[in-house]
């Protein structure tokens, strides 16, 4: 791990959802007990299971979160990107890691350990309330998932999914509704909880239907009102 200049930790705190709102004292403090740490592609971050005693803000790169049944079969929850975090979980409760993080690209994060951040969450009592939100944020993503798995059909599935990530575009990138989701075919299929050869098939169904194109990992939405009627939205 590398140690990192105050102010440029306090700068990459303040664009994310949860330290955003500190005030500049406090974000400074945080800072002045944070890590970096570059991290390989493909490399795990923690294991499911791993004490869970710090948490990772993205600075550069994506990651995937995955569980792991005791079978070996492997889900895909979610990916984060710059100004996103990952870990606040295990680092609210105490309790070991609920999922493995892994980079899906060379990844650069501010490593904040739970004791600080504990810490500084009874002196500022606002950070306690955006986590209290955040956790709130991810039951409601965890129980979206799992309607979706029980009353969608695959294709519905998918073209949610597609959706859901174009929301997450920049400006210019959403006038072409371009989505690189940075995954293999087998991650994507993890997402939506299906085999690979089926999720081929749905997105080739719909490329043959003009709603999408592909090209490698780049998928262009080509009829993004055609998709939210085939998710059911």
């Amino acid at each position: 791990m590398i140690v990192v200049q105050t102010d440029s930790v306090a700068a990459a705190l303040h664009q994310t959802a949860i330290f955003g709102e500190l005030h500049d004292s406090a974000l400074r403090e945080l800072a002045q007990v944070c890590l970096q740490r570059n991290y390989r592609s493909r490399q795990f971050l923690w294991y499911q299971g791993d004490p869970g005693d710090y948490l990772v803000v993205i600075v550069r790169g994506s990651v995937k979160v995955t569980v792991t049944s005791p079978r070996g079969d492997e889900m895909l929850l979610v990916t984060r990107g710059p100004s996103e975090i990952v870990g606040e979980l295990s680092v609210i409760d105490g309790g070991a890691r609920s999922a493995s993080v892994v980079a899906l690209t060379p990844t650069t994060g501010i490593v904040i350990g739970r004791a600080p951040l504990i810490a500084l969450m009874h002196r500022s009592p606002e950070l306690l309330d955006v986590l209290l939100r955040s956790m709130g944020a991810l039951v409601r993503r965890l129980t979206e998932r799992a309607t979706d798995l029980v009353f969608l059909d695959l294709a519905a599935r998918v073209a949610k999914l597609l959706l859901r990530e174009a929301e997450g575009l920049s400006g210019e990138q959403r006038q072409g509704a371009l989505v690189d989701l940075g995954l293999t075919q087998t991650e994507l299929a993890q997402m939506v909880g299906a085999s690979r050869p089926a999720v081929n098939r749905v997105l080739q169904s719909l490329a043959a239907r003009g709603s999408i194109s592909i090209d490698g990992h780049e998928i262009i939405i080509k009829d993004r009102t055609a998709l939210r009627r085939r998710a059911g939205l």
